[in-house]
């Protein structure tokens, strides 16, 4: 049954004027809302900082860790933590801007978020931080939502179409230029700030779009939304926060069985959700969180796994990405961030383009998108394997080409399409569900990719330092060292790359290695023998063995992108038929 991108603006428009909060329709008006693509740069510039923050901290992990003299695993909790705040107030936060007003929860998420990040810059401590990053994430949960909600109520016909485009551009963006931005941020070092300017940035940004946004945004919320379901609330926080966490903090913690308890109790707390959402929504007085009819819409539904499929595909990637570079082949953050640079432009150049595949495609073109993203990725795997050890940045850049132009590809209409059927009174539910979607998706896509990851050094860790040993035998008979020492600093040498690739913080130093650096140092070989088997060690031998194990394992790491956005291709072409009948970017 086809359907078209403009049924959406009928069924809105259809309720009748622009209203306020107080009125109660969240409707878009007959006329076009004055003010509305400046009221968009002030949404979109909420969602480019919100995003940029879950991935901008991939490249400052080592500056904070010998700063504020952390543990890995702390550090680790500085991102992991505001991915699951973020994610567990979503949907609540949706509903409640459908309750007392989008534009209202918008501007209090604002001024939450940039106090925060005005606090995770002045940390003085590592607790410190990872408390204020929670609640970055909590402010940051209650604001998003309200973005596609505004855009809905907003915008009608081809200028929503238009509008959503740009949106998923930007969250596609955001995601990519995180890592890039922090980079160059830390390697400016303004003021000495270091690390703490990737949150100050967010300052100047977030007081403008508040200012903007107290003047230019217009009030909306839904017809119906008299109350908040309390019990629904508790029920989907909980859920998700016992999904999420375990998931985060699992393998950093050796999955003790509270983890694992977690993971058993969260779908289950979350069918509960489900249930009591279905009974609220098909019964009298009550106000449900989330409509259960909106899954009635087979777009909306399936456009949900595409989401969370997809999101458990592109931060991952990042993820070993830049894991690889900066660990693996000692990049520095801008230099591991300016590798990225042509997947981001490539995501402007497609989601610009996207209109004129749209037009020709209809639905289509998110399965051609993910066709050509998955096409890249196996690009990026060739590459690796064929460069080696030797790899430069420059050399990835043709896969990320196609990979950035398949992601453009598809982040700018998908928005639109999957909700396309949405009617002005769930905009904020299905807003909510759908930024959900996206976070849970990004969180378990890098998670299982950790996990994965971590097995694969552990495992490829003896092959990889085998292929560095004749190399080094061969620099320690030419710097004089007695052959029964050579074979001694050799055995040395596997056990500790073995155990040093198979422990969970990849910085720390395991006792194996610091027995063989003891070794070399009390030998009785002369000085200058022993400056030189250390540099053949620790300078040579070390560095290449560490980067064909990074080499091999992002490689096969790389298996978990071509699976995910494979089956992301499959769905795409599950999608209802759509005939579009409005313009894009790229189709004026």
């Amino acid at each position: 049954m086809k359907r078209t991108l403009r049924s959406q603006a009928g069924d809105l428009a259809a309720t009748g004027g622009e209203a306020t909060a107080g009125s109660g329709t969240g409707a878009p008006s007959a006329a076009p809302v004055a003010g509305r693509w400046l009221m968009l740069a002030i949404l979109l510039s909420a969602v480019f900082m919100q995003l940029l923050d879950t991935t901008i901290t991939m490249v400052a992990i080592p500056s904070i860790q010998q700063d504020l003299n952390a543990s890995f695993a702390d550090v680790q909790l500085v991102a992991a933590l505001y991915s699951l705040a973020f994610a567990c107030v979503l949907i609540t936060g949706g509903r409640l801007g459908d309750i007392y007003g989008r534009k209202k929860l918008f501007l209090i998420g604002m001024v939450g978020f940039t106090a925060a990040s005005v606090l995770c810059g002045a940390a003085p401590t590592i607790g410190f931080l990872v408390v204020s990053r929670v609640a970055q994430g909590l402010f940051s949960g209650l604001m998003f939502p309200q973005v596609l909600s505004i855009i809905q109520v907003t915008f009608a016909g081809r200028e929503r179409t238009k509008a959503l485009s740009v949106y998923g551009a930007s969250v596609g963006l955001a995601l990519v230029l995180g890592p890039v931005l922090g980079g160059w941020l830390i390697d400016l070092d303004i003021a000495g700030s270091d690390w703490r300017s990737i949150f100050y940035v967010n300052l100047p940004i977030g007081v403008l779009a508040l200012a903007l946004g107290a003047v230019r945004l217009r009030e909306s919320a839904a017809d119906d939304a008299a109350r908040l379901d309390t019990v629904g609330t508790v029920l989907v926080s909980t859920g998700l926060f016992l999904l999420i966490l375990p998931l985060i903090v699992g393998r950093e913690q050796g999955w003790p069985a509270w983890t694992v308890a977690m993971l058993v109790a969260g779908p289950v707390v979350l069918a509960l959700f489900a249930l009591q959402q279905r009974r609220l929504t098909h019964g009298s007085g009550g106000s449900p969180l989330i409509r259960t009819t909106l899954f009635g819409d087979r777009a909306f539904s399936i456009g949900l796994v595409i989401v969370l499929v997809f999101f458990a595909g592109v931060p991952s990637f990042f993820f070993t990405l830049f894991l690889t570079l900066q660990t693996g082949f000692a990049y520095s953050p801008v230099a591991a961030g300016a590798v990225t640079l042509a997947f981001a432009v490539m995501i402007a150049v497609g989601s610009a383009r996207s209109g004129v595949v749209v037009k020709r495609l209809g639905t289509l073109t998110l399965a051609v998108a993910t066709a050509v993203l998955t096409l890249g990725m196996g690009g990026v795997m060739v590459s690796v394997r064929w460069v080696g050890t030797d790899l430069r940045g420059w050399q990835l850049m043709p896969a990320l080409v196609i990979a950035g132009a398949g992601a453009g590809l598809f982040l700018a209409p998908c928005i639109g399409i999957i909700l396309a059927g949405i009617k002005s009174r769930d905009a904020g539910s299905a807003s909510g569900v759908l930024s959900t979607a996206q976070q849970v998706g990004a969180s378990v896509g890098i998670a299982i990719i950790g996990i994965l990851f971590a097995s694969l050094l552990g495992s490829n860790a003896y092959h990889s330092v085998d292929k560095a040993l004749p190399t080094l035998r061969a620099d320690l008979a030419a710097a004089g060292l007695p052959r029964a020492q050579a074979d001694s600093v050799t055995a040395g040498l596997r056990v500790c790359f073995k155990d040093k690739a198979s422990q969970k913080d990849l910085t720390a130093t395991p006792a194996s290695c610091t027995r063989l650096q003891q070794a070399t140092a009390t030998s009785p070989a002369p000085a200058e023998v022993k400056a030189k088997v250390q540099a053949a060690v620790l300078d040579k031998a070390m560095p290449e063995a560490r980067k064909e194990d990074f080499s091999r394992s992002f490689q096969q790491a790389l298996f978990w992108q071509l699976g995910v956005f494979s089956l992301t291709f499959l769905l795409a072409l599950a999608l209802p038929r759509v005939k579009v009948e409005s313009t894009l970017p790229g189709g004026l």
